[in-house]
């Protein structure tokens, strides 16, 4: 299956221009021939927490996703996009309701086939803005490969990958809204969720300043061995690469960390460590 990914530089609240950037997106995806496009996290609505909270009507939301779905169709081509979406019940954050940073992923006729909301906040802006998940990463097949979702920060807990890969994912879609000066994620650990859980892992970045962010790019594919697939710099740019179940599969079966594991045990060890000290960490995203 034919990957891309989106890195550009979004515009905070201007729906208008941030769809814009993704329909043409898709449609240069499409022409290539691509299967599916994952775009960065909260792409559509520009990455600024505190100014989305406040800033964005809830009653708008439902247009979007009708808008992101009319994207997918009208290209003929899967997507991944990112939106603030209610803890809870209800169709709309509103009512005084916390909000999740979510992700859905799309089918090519625009049917929504999966979600996903953020487990892992980064930093005050994220934790006042919005409500940390709590359910695991859900898996489905899409042009036959197992594929589930994670969100930004998530990726950097090799425990979020690899609830995916135990559930058989065998491609992790990431939108991600990383800050210029954390080069390590993408090229190290990234690479490294892709090698110890055996999957592909493609990760889709802003780039350039976004309200009091300036985001670093970098977006990455990277294969079941550590190796990329496909990297961008620091500027927009719209990425390819390859991705599929085989490679995944001769991986697993040449190392078998999934099948060697022992959380039984590993749960234990967790059981008798002393309590962490909650550090609530600076801004980043």
């Amino acid at each position: 299956m034919l990957l891309s990914v989106l890195q550009a530089n979004a515009v905070v609240l201007d729906i208008e221009a941030n769809l814009r950037t993704m329909d043409d997106a898709a449609r240069r995806a499409a022409q290539s021939g691509a299967d599916l496009l994952l775009t960065p996290e909260l792409f559509p609505v520009g990455y600024a927490p505190l100014r989305l909270r406040s800033g964005l009507d809830p009653a708008a939301l439902p247009a979007i996703r009708e808008r992101l779905a009319g994207i997918a169709r009208r290209n003929r081509i899967g997507m991944v996009y990112s939106l603030p979406a209610p803890a809870g019940s209800g169709s709309v954050p509103g009512d005084g309701r916390p909000w999740h940073i979510s992700a859905t992923l799309l089918d090519a006729h625009g049917v929504e086939i999966l979600t996903y909301a953020k487990v892992h906040l980064f930093g005050s802006e994220e934790r006042e803005a919005f409500a940390a998940a709590t359910e695991p990463p859900a898996v489905v097949d899409f042009n036959g490969i197992r594929t589930s979702l994670l969100i930004c920060y998530d990726i950097e807990f090799p425990e979020a990958a690899r609830a995916a890969a135990a559930r058989g994912a065998e491609l992790l879609l990431v939108p991600t809204a990383l800050s210029a000066g954390y080069e390590a994620v993408p090229q190290v650990l990234v690479r490294a969720r892709a090698l110890e859980s055996q999957l592909n892992v493609a990760y889709a970045n802003h780039c350039g300043p976004e309200d009091a962010c300036t985001f670093g790019g970098g977006s990455v594919v990277a294969g079941p061995d550590g190796t990329l697939l496909a990297e961008a710099g620091e500027g927009p740019a719209l990425l390819f690469a390859e991705v599929g179940a085989a490679a995944v599969r001769a991986a697993r079966n040449h190392i078998p960390y999934l099948r060697e594991r022992r959380p039984g045990l590993y749960r234990e060890w967790e059981a008798a460590l002393p309590p962490e000290p909650e550090n609530p960490g600076g801004r980043r995203a």
